[in-house]
C-alpha cells in the first residue's frame, strides 16, 4: 500500500539514453546465495589457477625451451608472463573476495528488532556523527543531516564540519554559507514538535504504569495512535520535499517513507495484536515510546575550524575531522585575536567552550545518506562480547539508482560491485575503512594519534592525512595497534557517485593516489605480527596488497599489452581461459545488483579511458615518495554543472582508439590475427566508452578549450600601486597581539603565515 502520493518531478535535467529510470534500491539484506552459487564461486578459482598454470608450462616454458634461444625473445617471454600474471593475480583476488561475501551472506541472521529496543532501553552509549563538508549544496547537507537525524538511537549528537572560508568575499557564497549555519537551528526546529509530543507520551505511559499496572487495551490503542500521528507528520514532510533528481527521490522513498512505512506497520501490528486479545508486556510497550522518542530526539552543532586560528587549517577531509576530534572531551576559554579566535584547555567552571565526548564517532560524507537503522545495527554489533578489539564497523556504502547519465549509472555499478568486495574482504580479515560512512571507537583513534607542534600549534592526527586516501592508512595503523575492522553485512549507506566524466576523473585519480606509499607500512605490520607470533592468514596479505597496488600493476599491464607488439607464439587461448571466470563472475555479480550482464564489456571499455587517469594517480605516488611532499587532497566537485576534463585525460583515450586500429592493421598484415583480434575488440570497446561516456560534444569542447586557454589572461587590478600599499598597511590589532610585526605578513592567520 502506498502510504504518500507522489511528488512531482520538477527536474531540468535530461536523462541520457542508455540510463536506467528505476529507483528502488536492493534490498537491504543479501540474498543467501544457493549451494550451486557457492560451488561455482569455488570452481571459477580453482579454473583460474588451472590455467594460468597450464599457460605459464604449456607456453612460456615450453617456448623458452623449444623457441628462439635469443636475449630479446627470453626477455618477452619473462615480461609477457610477468605482466600477464599480476593482471590474472588481480583476477583471482576478486574471485575470492566475492566467494568470502557469498559464504558471509549464506550465514548472516538479521537481528530481529525487538532485541535492538530491550537492548538499548538499557544501554545508550553516546555518539557524534561528524559530517565534514566543503563546497556542497546547502539542499545536499539538509538531506545527510536529516537522515543522520532521523536515526532510531537514543543518545545522538550530530556536528556539521564546514570547511569553506568563514568570509567569502561572493555575495552568493556569504549567502550559501549563512544557510549552511542555520541549517542545524532549522531541523531542530522541524522535529521539536514530535519529539516534545512523543517525550510527553512516554512520561505519561511510565508514570501511569509506575507500580506495575497492566497494559489495557486503551493504552495500546493510545500508542497506536501515537504511532499514527508521527506517518502522519512525516506523510506532511513528503509533501513539501522538492524533488529534483534521483538522490531526492531516494531520499523520499527510502529515509522518509521507508521509516513512516515501518511506523505504519507497527501501529497495525498493535491494533491487530488487541484483536487477538494478545497481552503485550510493560517492558515491550515503554520499548515502543521509546522508539519515537528517539526517532526525532537529536542535537545538532555546526562548528567551522577555519575560524580558530589554534586550529590547523590544512585543507583535507583528514585533518577537519582530526581538529574536531581532538577538542572532543574537553573545555576551553575562547580568546579573540586579529587572526580568529585562539582556544585554550582549562578547568570546567573557567571554560566558555565545552566540547561533549562520546564512545562511538560516525563519519559520514555530506553528500551520503544513512538508512534509519544504521547507528542501532553497527553500534549493537560493537556492543556484543568478543568484539571489544573491533574499532571501526561499516556498511561499505552503495550508489543511488536512476542515475541521469551513463557515466554515473557505470560508477555506480562498480560501486555496488565494490560493495561486495569489502564484504568479502571482511571474511578473511583483510577489511579497510572506506571513508564515506563508519562507526568508530574513540578508543582506538585515541590509541593511533600523532601529536607535533607546527608553529606553536598543537596538531593532532587521529587519522592520517600523509596520502589522499587517509581511510585506507588508518586502517593499517589500527592493525598495528591490535585493533580489527570488519564491514556489516547489510545494505545500510548510499552516496553519491560523480555525474560527470570530469569529476569522477577527480576521485579516481585520488583513489589512485597513496596505495604505493602505505605499502611499506603494511609489511611492517606483516612483520611484526611474524615476530610476536601473532596469526595473520595468507589470503588477507594478498587481498591487502592487491587493494593498495593492484590499480598501479594493472595499469601498467594494461598500457604494456596495449603498445608492446609481444610475439605472437607467446599468446595462447590459455590466457583468455584464465581470465574468463573473472568476467563471467562480474557479470553475474552486475546482475545481481540489478545492471546487466553485458555492462561487463562497458566496464572494460570504462578502465580503458581511465588508463591516464589511474597512471596520473600512481605516478603522484611515486612523485611524492621521492620527493617527500605531500600531494594536496583534491576535493570530488559537488556542483549541478558540468566539470570541464583536462585536454590530457581526453587525448590519451582517442590515442588509446588509433593506436589500437593501428595495431589491426599491422597485425593484419604479418597475418598475427589473434593480436589483431584483441586489439580490435580494445578499439571497439573504447570507442564505445568515449562516446557513452564523455560524449562528442563535451570532447570536442573540452579539447578546444584546452587548446586555446593559453590565449586568455585574467585581468589585473587597474590601481596596482593602491594595491600593494595597502597590502602593506599594519593592523593595530596585530600590533597589539604580536608585538614586533617585522617579517611577518600581515592581515594572514597563524596557519596561512606558516604554508607561506
Amino acid at each position: 500500500m502506498h502510504l504518500f502520493k507522489q511528488n512531482k518531478q520538477n527536474t531540468s535535467r535530461k536523462r541520457q539514453w542508455g540510463t536506467e529510470k528505476r529507483t528502488t534500491p536492493l534490498s537491504m539484506v543479501h540474498n543467501q546465495p544457493s549451494t550451486l552459487k557457492l560451488t561455482l564461486s569455488r570452481v571459477a578459482i580453482i579454473l583460474t589457477i588451472f590455467f594460468w598454470v597450464l599457460y605459464i608450462f604449456s607456453t612460456i616454458i615450453r617456448q623458452l625451451i623449444d623457441g628462439p634461444q635469443s636475449y630479446g625473445f627470453t626477455m618477452e617471454a619473462f615480461s609477457y608472463s610477468f605482466v600477464v600474471s599480476l593482471l590474472i593475480f588481480s583476477s583471482l583476488m576478486y574471485l575470492l573476495a566475492r566467494h568470502g561475501a557469498l559464504k558471509r551472506f549464506s550465514t548472516h541472521t538479521r537481528v530481529p528488532r525487538a532485541i535492538l529496543d530491550r537492548f538499548f532501553a538499557t544501554h545508550k552509549p553516546g555518539i557524534t556523527v561528524l559530517i565534514p563538508s566543503y563546497d556542497e549544496e546547502v539542499s545536499v547537507i539538509r538531506k545527510t543531516l536529516i537522515s543522520a537525524a532521523l536515526q532510531e538511537y537514543p543518545n545522538l549528537r550530530i556536528v556539521l564540519l564546514v570547511d569553506d572560508n568563514p568570509n567569502p568575499t561572493k555575495p552568493s557564497a556569504q549567502e550559501c554559507l549563512e544557510k549552511t549555519r542555520q541549517l542545524g537551528t532549522d531541523i531542530s526546529a522541524l522535529l521539536e514538535k514530535p519529539y516534545k509530543r512523543f517525550h510527553q507520551a512516554a512520561h505519561t505511559f511510565d508514570t501511569t504504569h509506575k507500580n506495575n499496572k497492566k497494559v489495557t487495551t486503551k493504552d495500546i490503542h493510545e500508542l497506536a495512535s501515537q504511532y499514527e500521528w508521527a506517518v502522519n507528520w512525516l506523510q506532511t514532510m513528503v509533501e513539501k520535499e522538492t524533488i529534483d533528481d534521483h538522490v531526492d527521490v531516494f531520499f523520499k522513498d527510502q529515509i522518509v517513507q521507508g521509516l513512516a512505512s515501518d511506523l505504519q506497520l507497527i501501529k497495525e501490528a498493535l491494533n491487530m495484536s488487541v484483536e487477538d486479545n494478545a497481552q503485550l508486556s510493560k517492558e515491550r510497550i515503554h520499548q515502543l515510546y521509546l522508539r519515537l522518542v528517539w526517532i526525532f530526539k537529536a542535537e545538532f552543532e555546526v562548528f567551522e575550524r577555519k575560524q580558530y586560528a589554534s586550529l590547523s587549517h590544512e585543507a583535507n577531509k583528514a585533518m577537519n575531522l582530526n581538529a574536531y576530534i581532538g577538542l572532543m572531551g574537553g573545555s576551553y576559554t575562547k580568546e579573540q585575536t586579529p587572526h580568529g579566535y585562539v582556544l585554550f584547555p582549562t578547568t570546567n567552571k573557567q571554560a566558555n567552550m565545552r566540547v561533549p565526548d562520546s564512545e562511538f564517532i560516525i563519519t559520514l560524507d555530506a553528500d551520503s545518506l544513512l538508512l534509519r537503522e544504521y547507528c542501532l545495527r553497527l553500534v549493537y554489533f560493537l556492543q556484543q562480547p568478543g568484539n571489544e578489539s573491533v574499532a571501526v564497523t561499516q556498511t561499505p556504502y552503495s550508489s543511488f539508482r536512476g542515475a541521469y547519465s551513463r557515466i554515473e549509472r557505470l560508477a555506480g555499478a562498480t560501486t555496488d560491485i565494490q560493495h561486495i568486495l569489502h564484504q568479502g574482504m571482511t571474511y578473511y580479515g583483510a577489511t579497510f575503512w572506506v571513508g564515506a560512512n563508519a562507526v568508530i571507537r574513540k578508543k582506538a583513534l585515541e590509541d593511533i594519534v600523532e601529536t607535533e607542534i607546527i608553529n606553536n600549534i598543537q596538531v593532532k592526527r587521529f587519522i592520517q592525512d600523509r596520502t589522499v586516501i587517509e581511510d585506507t592508512e588508518s586502517s593499517i595503523d589500527l592493525g598495528s595497534h591490535g585493533w580489527t575492522l570488519v564491514n556489516y553485512p547489510e545494505r545500510l549507506s548510499y552516496s553519491a557517485t560523480p555525474p560527470d566524466f570530469g569529476s569522477l576523473i577527480v576521485q579516481r585519480r585520488r583513489w589512485a593516489n597513496g596505495g604505493l606509499l602505505i605499502l611499506p607500512k603494511l609489511f611492517s605490520q606483516i612483520r611484526s605480527k611474524k615476530h610476536h607470533h601473532q596469526i595473520i592468514s595468507r589470503n588477507e596479505i594478498l587481498l591487502r596488497v592487491n587493494y593498495m597496488a593492484s590499480i598501479a600493476w594493472a595499469t601498467f599491464g594494461l598500457i604494456f599489452l596495449l603498445a608492446y607488439p609481444y610475439d605472437g607464439r607467446l599468446l595462447s587461448p590459455l590466457v583468455l581461459l584464465a581470465a574468463l571466470p573473472y568476467f563471467i563472475a562480474m557479470a553475474s555479480d552486475l546482475k545481481y545488483n540489478g545492471y546487466h550482464y553485458h555492462d561487463v564489456f562497458s566496464i572494460y571499455g570504462f578502465n580503458l579511458i581511465m588508463l591516464p587517469v589511474n597512471l596520473a594517480g600512481v605516478l603522484k605516488s611515486i612523485e611524492q615518495a621521492l620527493s617527500g611532499k605531500k600531494i594536496p587532497f583534491a576535493r570530488t566537485p559537488k556542483v549541478k554543472e558540468r566539470t570541464r576534463t583536462s585536454i590530457l585525460f581526453l587525448i590519451v583515450p582517442l590515442f588509446i582508439v588509433g593506436f589500437s586500429l593501428f595495431t589491426v592493421w599491422r597485425n593484419i598484415e604479418l597475418a598475427n590475427y589473434t593480436n589483431a583480434s584483441f586489439a580490435a575488440f580494445n578499439a571497439i570497446v573504447a570507442s564505445l566508452a568515449i562516446i557513452s561516456y564523455i560524449g562528442i560534444r563535451n570532447l570536442v569542447t573540452d579539447i578546444w578549450y584546452g587548446l586555446t586557454q593559453w590565449m586568455y589572461v585574467e585581468d589585473k587590478p587597474k590601481n596596482k600601486k593602491k594595491s600593494v600599499e595597502h597590502a602593506h598597511s599594519v593592523d593595530w590589532r596585530v600590533v597589539l597581539y604580536h608585538g614586533e610585526t617585522k617579517g611577518m605578513i600581515p592581515h594572514q592567520s597563524l596557519y596561512e603565515k606558516q604554508t607561506v
